[in-house]
């Protein structure tokens, strides 16, 4: 995965993968056929910007007729099961379910699956039943991976491990994948001689949420605090806010995951110290090829088994400023153009992005 230069060649490289080789179907068994795509929230842009059109443009491309409906909850559980009835009413055979709250999804599992639906869980695993695929990057990885960068990073930097420690900020305790996240990032941080200080679940992966409890940690504990790991860009970027709001600088190393565009620029500013590259457009792409192979009546090709359900999960690469122009630049993630601009210029030039 790391040899690949482009997004789009990710994309393809590993639809590939995932169905062992088979790039071809008969479009005249699934023509017309109906597809959901549900997603949890809008707290992160990726739904809009990178998921749902990367799973668009594959279904697309492997079944030309085929009506993809596509909703988001507004991190709304109960609103998601709306949404998920209404597509099955629409005559969806297949829905690629996000959850918002993944227990309460076990419920929308057992009743698509006994009307013949088939479910793919993605990005979030539905814990409580038995989808009939799930597709992601693998969350427990991503927990460990930006934990133990930001451990390596201190220990580096000489900050001592008596009298400070750690912040973790996790996601939203409703969302699975956010507790696969928690328990990579304890395995990380369990490994230096870091103290974790104090330690929050924010409700809906809501920034501000994070912001306001990370403010009230900066009042209690002040310098102690060395770093923090967050889950996500969103939270860290509260974090972030939260330090400078409280007049500390610099800001101590911050964590992330989704190498969202304001990450990024973080990062090239010096605010933030890492996040995960993981173009959503990869994971779109692999459901909407096990949602066609599904359709067609046939079997995906699992690599693992996660909760019970055939799963195929994503490695993604941690990114720092050091390696940030050859992960996201150089792999056209994103463009130096919509990076480098105003007070980014500067930061750019510096890790040779531009000139």
């Amino acid at each position: 995965m790391n040899k690949l230069t482009t997004r789009q060649g990710a994309v393809a490289a590993l639809g590939i993968l995932l169905l062992g080789g088979t790039a071809a179907y008969a479009q005249a068994d699934i023509a017309n056929s109906t597809v959901g795509f549900l997603m949890p929230d809008q707290a992160s842009t990726r739904y809009e910007e990178h998921d749902f059109p990367g799973f668009e443009a594959e279904m697309k491309k492997l079944c030309e007729t085929c009506k993809v409906i596509y909703l988001n909850a507004d991190a709304d559980a109960t609103k998601q099961s709306q949404q998920f009835n209404s597509v099955m009413t629409q005559g969806a055979k297949v829905i690629v379910l996000d959850p918002v709250d993944s227990s309460a999804a076990a419920g929308m599992v057992q009743a698509a699956q006994a009307q013949g639906v088939k479910v793919i869980a993605y990005d979030r695993p539905i814990p409580d039943a038995r989808a009939d695929f799930y597709v992601s990057f693998d969350n427990k990885g991503i927990g460990k991976a930006i934990a133990e960068s930001l451990v390596r990073h201190l220990e580096e930097e000489g900050v001592p491990t008596e009298g400070g420690g750690l912040l973790q900020i996790n996601g939203s305790p409703t969302d699975a994948a956010a507790g696969l996240i928690k328990e990579g990032i304890h395995e990380g941080i369990a490994t230096s001689k870091y103290a974790t200080l104090a330690e929050f679940d924010t409700p809906d992966w809501a920034p501000p949420l994070a912001q306001q409890w990370a403010s009230g940690q900066i009042s209690r504990f002040g310098a102690q605090i060395v770093g923090v790991v967050a889950a996500n860009d969103g939270t860290g970027g509260g974090a972030i806010a939260a330090f400078k709001s409280a007049g500390v600088d610099p800001v101590p190393p911050v964590s992330g995951n989704d190498a969202t565009i304001a990450a990024l620029q973080l990062i090239i500013a010096g605010d933030q110290y890492n996040t995960i590259s993981k173009p959503s457009e990869i994971v779109a792409a692999a459901a909407a090829n096990v949602a066609v192979t599904l359709l067609k009546g046939e079997t995906p090709v699992a690599e693992t088994t996660l909760y019970d359900t055939p799963s195929q999960l994503f490695v993604p690469a941690v990114v720092t400023a050091e390696n940030l122009k050859a992960e996201i630049i150089d792999k056209g993630i994103q463009t130096p153009e919509t990076l480098c601009v105003d007070r980014y210029v500067e930061g750019c030039k510096a890790l040779g992005i531009i000139e």
